[in-house]
């Protein structure tokens, strides 16, 4: 008579085991946050709005004086940039019962799901009010968003390049007398756009982070400098869906480039506010203390403090989804 082996077909021990740790979507990294370097360092008092202030230069006194006459005192003149801010947050909420027959570490997970869209969330706002700038060119020629083809990209053959978009972008910064940002103005660009710039103009036209700028000052995502432009690559970069050509439905994607004082940003200093949103727990308040939860919250705004310092090129990409 043979051995009798216990296995698992005689008893119930075996069972599927699940590894403890929770995974997430890929997220892409937020920098649009970081092009904000207008902000209150003076703030007079709280306020449901934020108002900054530039004041004019003075015509230039380039005529020659009378000896023996007065001068006339001129008038100076400013103007304001006001911020008006808003409320933004989000909850997401447990029951007791999925945090006692978890696997996993639900608490840990809520944390986690909350910060990040927090900062998602925030890096949105910022973008939005970016990508609305009135200063806007188009690569192919076009005049108008909604004649953006899928040729008219970035790597296009036509004579109005990616590349004479971006020389033409830094021209006028310059001519505006916008500052550059550490040398050098800052655009962001979207893979796809990147795609086809890259491969237009190039590895030889352009300088790696490392060439020019010590590591402390490289930005997050930076892939290299092109004609006085560093450039972040991000897929955050705006796009306006189907908002090309209405024959082909083109996406268009939007490639910022920016000077010092482009962006404006200004938050409560009451009550706990900060520049940055808060998370922290929920109250309990139900009768049995089961709905345990982990909130954002940020009382805020961003804006556009100089038009001038801001550039917006539209274009398709030979690699778009559509």
């Amino acid at each position: 008579m043979p051995d009798a082996l216990t296995k698992t077909g005689s008893v119930a021990w075996d069972q599927t085991a699940y590894n403890r740790l929770a995974y997430f979507d890929l997220r892409p990294e937020l920098y649009m946050d970081g092009f904000a370097d207008v902000q209150p360092t003076a703030q007079a008092m709280p306020g449901a709005s934020v108002v900054f202030n530039i004041t004019s230069d003075m015509a230039v006194a380039s005529t020659a004086i009378n000896e023996s006459t007065d001068v006339d005192a001129v008038a100076l003149s400013d103007s304001e940039v006001t911020l008006t801010l808003a409320e933004y947050g989000n909850v997401v909420k447990s029951t007791k019962k999925l945090r006692s027959v978890s696997y996993l570490p639900v608490d840990e997970v809520l944390i986690n799901v909350i910060s990040y869209n927090a900062g998602v969330s925030i890096d949105t706002i910022c973008r939005d009010v970016l990508k609305a700038g009135s200063n806007v060119s188009y690569v192919g020629g076009k005049t108008a968003r909604n004649t953006i083809t899928p040729d008219d990209h970035f790597g296009t053959a036509t004579a109005r390049t990616g590349a004479q978009a971006v020389r033409r972008a830094v021209a006028q910064l310059r001519s505006a007398n916008v500052p550059t940002v550490g040398g050098a103005y800052a655009g962001v660009i979207h893979p796809d756009v990147s795609y086809d710039f890259r491969g237009a103009t190039g590895g030889a036209n352009w300088r790696d982070p490392h060439t020019y700028s010590a590591p402390d000052a490289i930005f997050n995502g930076e892939i290299g400098q092109f004609e006085g432009v560093r450039f972040v690559e991000s897929p955050r970069a705006p796009i306006f869906s189907d908002a090309g050509s209405s024959t082909t439905l083109t996406d268009v994607y939007a490639t910022l480039i920016l000077g010092q004082q482009a962006l404006a940003k200004a938050w409560s200093i009451q009550d706990g506010g900060s520049p940055m949103p808060s998370v922290f727990p929920t109250p309990i308040v139900d009768n049995l203390r089961r709905f345990l939860g982990a909130a954002w919250y940020w009382l805020g705004a961003y804006g556009i403090f100089r038009e001038v310092a801001l550039r917006r090129i539209e274009s398709s990409s030979s690699i778009g989804s559509n």
